[in-house]
């Protein structure tokens, strides 16, 4: 996958926004809050405690990501991703950060 690839995938989910940070990583955001971070070579999202066992131990495809992987938080090479693993991850991403989220702000986005 590449770069667009992802930004393509997280845009078609709703209330997105992306910004330029730590360097030059796209930071995917829903409601201010960080789900996905994409460079050149990797992709960070965050996961559930389930989630984050499964792609990091016993030969997944995944490693704690740098800097957040207490947040249980994973890092994949973009090289060789397949797009429907890639595509269901930054769902779920989406989806654990938004449901965090008061319901005021949910309603606001039109995500409640």
């Amino acid at each position: 996958m590449t770069r667009a690839d992802i930004e393509a995938t997280c845009f078609a989910l709703p209330a997105v926004t992306r910004v330029i940070q730590w360097g030059a990583s796209d930071v995917y955001k829903v409601g201010g809050k960080v789900f996905v971070i994409c460079g050149d070579e990797a992709m960070s999202f965050k996961v559930s405690d389930i989630g984050f066992v499964v792609l990091t131990e016993a030969g997944g495809p995944g490693r704690q990501a740098p800097y957040c992987a207490k947040g249980q938080w994973v890092a994949v090479d973009l090289a060789g991703l397949d797009r429907e693993d890639a595509a269901g991850w930054i769902a779920t991403a989406h989806s654990l950060i938004a449901g965090k989220l008061t319901k005021k702000l949910r309603l606001e986005l039109g995500l409640a």
